[in-house]
């Protein structure tokens, strides 16, 4: 039986991002089109100065494409308001970043409980406790960020991120500031809470490593995609076992 495709969780159209500098504008991103499949992971690798954190952020509402069309979870972002995309976000996408961007000020728990608690969710708190204990970090909720190694603010950092249960969590170099063992861990648990939670996961690396977990891998080059990861991934799988 065949089976039916996925749905796309993100859909890019002749996305262009051009930003002002002092020498005058920048083009950073140039005519990217990028399908995604709901569920599927994804990892997108190019040398620093490719372009794919811009495109991250383009896929996570946080940057608006200078030109072309970005449907990311249903939602039209080319259209939608500031509060329209905090919205979506909110509800729909999850962000994980190299260097975790808690609240110094509150504790573990209290940053994990923050998205829920702006967003109305009356059963915040329970939900903190219970995903800190799902990161492994139940023992320390009521630490605050400079009292957790690394490791323990990018955990802090995921059940952040897995706290509206987001249909697409995205991931910028998660690994980038943690050591080689931490990082292992954190790839281990990245990976497991996507596999439970059923998201699509979209992860920016310079890692092989990690890169190599993904289900696709797509390649960047001087604001282009240079490889989409699908030929590959097709002449892959029609290979005899």
């Amino acid at each position: 039986m065949t089976s039916m495709p996925r749905a796309n969780a993100i859909s890019l159209r002749d996305v262009a991002l051009t930003l002002d500098s002092r020498a005058g504008p920048v083009e950073i991103l140039k005519s990217v089109t990028l399908d995604i499949a709901q569920g599927s992971s994804v990892a997108i690798v190019g040398a620093s100065g490719s372009g794919k954190t811009s495109l991250l952020m383009i896929m996570a509402g946080l940057e608006r494409a200078t030109r072309g069309a970005v449907h990311v979870a249903g939602h039209d972002f080319t259209n939608l308001s500031e509060d329209g995309l905090a919205l979506a976000r909110g509800r729909d996408i999850g962000i994980v970043f190299q260097s975790f961007h808690l609240v110094p000020t509150m504790t573990a728990h209290e940053n994990v409980a923050l998205p829920l608690l702006l967003a109305g969710r009356t059963d915040a708190e329970d939900n903190a406790t219970a995903l800190l204990q799902t990161v492994g970090l139940g023992h320390r909720h009521e630490h605050f960020p400079a009292q957790l190694s690394g490791g323990e603010q990018q955990r802090v950092a995921l059940a952040r991120a897995l706290a509206a249960k987001p249909k697409i969590l995205f991931a910028d170099e998660p690994t980038g500031n943690l050591d080689e063992s931490t990082g292992r861990t954190i790839t281990e648990l990245l990976f497991d809470l996507h596999r439970k939670h059923g998201a699509t996961l979209v992860l920016v690396t310079h890692d092989a490593g990690l890169a190599k977990r993904c289900g696709r891998v797509v390649r960047m080059s001087d604001g282009r995609i240079t490889d989409d990861g699908l030929a590959t991934k097709s002449v892959t799988q029609g290979q005899p076992a």
